[in-house]
């Protein structure tokens, strides 16, 4: 039996009970923003001396010395071949998938000369260093290794540092190998609060850098919270999310399993089922009850389904639609007729996987697109991680001397209208009589 709310569109208090079935509490309790905060300072005045101490603490770690804790490339090129030749076939193959897919994403510089003269533009140019946070032992997500690395490489980053923790030593040859093929520059033996900090502050064997991206635990996500402004960050996620829209007519074993892709993820990841067909729901019910208790992670996506799980009927698509606005979900599937006109009319999502033969799995980890996507509401005013987030901008400004007469009384009256007289009076020395 599987357990799971189910709303009516039609009932007088759905839009209260939606918003309820979707909030999610992300805030870090007391305790952990204590103990992070307490790492943070400690990582940022003893630096290695520090780092060692809660690497040996929380990972069981024994190292001597802080230049230790650096894994050499050759160790990396030995995990990719350790792997099975499948294995790295298919790392290869998503890699260069999502390499061609980021590289439309690059922005390049640009400029125009007014008829007096006066330029201005843009220039674009790739952070400098980037540090690529990656969960380690039982936790292993080469995908992510490949979605994180693989557009600041597009980007032209000089240099990707990756942290991953290793618990008693145990390193995982596929997130290595991944490694690998992506790239990356450097890779170091720490996680948690401690790995954050040291990117962001920089250690003596951990350069600092411009900014960290990659997922992590409820720690790794408090501790990118405090250092943001110190360095950027890519976002602070929260569980996995889909939202399945279908029609009814796409077999409903297909749609059970997209929505237990998502709830093994864990207790917390919310799938969601909206349909004009109330029969059809059934039916999807039905193929989960029989479907489940063939999964390995069967208690996990019991647990997610039971708690944050829901199904919901709707009259038509139009208002299928309205819910799928409200909700702003991770990930989207249009398992219906002509999903290219519906995606046209979704304003927040973000992924949105059309046609009922584009399960979300297939994005995960070998589309192209990337699998780091705003959750918990947030797609209506952020988007996937991509090469721009590893870009920055600088504006280009040349006045030429026609051009510094028209713009500097422009700003001079401005300025003393805002009664900044040094402004005024530093654009105003460049006027003629």
């Amino acid at each position: 039996m599987v357990e799971m709310t189910r709303l009516d569109i039609a009932q007088g208090d759905f839009w209260p009970c939606l918003e309820q079935r979707l909030a999610w509490e992300g805030v870090a309790d007391e305790t952990v923003v204590a103990t992070v905060r307490e790492i943070l300072k400690a990582i940022r005045c003893r630096g290695d001396e520090a780092l060692l101490e809660y690497t040996q603490r929380f990972d069981g770690l024994e190292i001597a010395r802080a230049p230790e804790l650096e894994i050499p490339i050759s160790r990396l090129q030995a995990a990719l071949t350790a792997i099975s030749r499948e294995q790295r076939e298919a790392l290869q193959v998503a890699a260069e998938r999502i390499t061609t897919y980021h590289r439309h994403q690059k922005q390049e510089s640009w400029s125009y000369t007014e008829p007096d003269g006066t330029l201005l533009g843009q220039q674009v140019r790739p952070l400098d260093r980037v540090g690529l946070y990656v969960p380690g032992g039982k936790a292993a997500y080469p995908s992510s290794v490949l979605m994180n690395a693989l557009p600041a490489k597009v980007a032209g980053v000089s240099e990707l540092i990756m942290v991953v923790p290793t618990p008693k030593g145990e390193m995982n040859d596929l997130v290595l190998g991944a490694a690998a093929i992506a790239g990356v520059d450097r890779v170091f033996t720490v996680g948690g609060a401690q790995a954050v900090a040291a990117l962001a502050f920089g250690t003596e064997s951990v350069p600092r850098v411009d900014k960290i991206v990659g997922p992590g635990n409820m720690y790794v996500a408090t501790a990118k919270s405090m250092v943001f402004g110190q360095v950027g960050i890519d976002m602070i996620a929260g569980p996995s999310e889909i939202l399945v829209l279908c029609d009814g007519k796409t077999d409903p074993e297909w749609i059970a399993m997209d929505l237990f892709s998502q709830a093994e993820h864990d207790e917390a990841a919310q799938a969601i089922l909206l349909s004009p067909d109330g029969v059809f729901l059934d039916k999807v019910t039905e193929a989960m009850a029989r479907l489940l208790p063939t999964l390995e992670r069967q208690e996990v996506i019991a647990n997610s389904l039971r708690s944050r799980g829901t199904l919901i009927k709707v009259e038509n698509l139009d208002q299928a639609l309205e819910v799928i606005n409200f909700i702003a979900p991770e990930h989207l599937e249009l398992s219906v007729e002509d999903p290219q006109a519906l995606a046209s009319r979704v304003r927040h999502a973000g992924a949105i996987f059309m046609g009922r033969y584009t399960a979300e799995a297939i994005g995960d980890y070998c589309a192209g697109s990337n699998h780091v996507l705003p959750t918990s509401r947030t797609a209506r005013f952020s988007s996937p991680l991509g090469v721009y987030d590893f870009q920055k901008r600088s504006s280009l400004i040349q006045c030429s001397p026609q051009g510094s007469q028209t713009l500097g009384r422009v700003a001079s009256v401005l300025a003393r209208g805002e009664g900044l007289t040094a402004h005024a009076r530093s654009a105003e020395y460049r006027l003629k009589g």
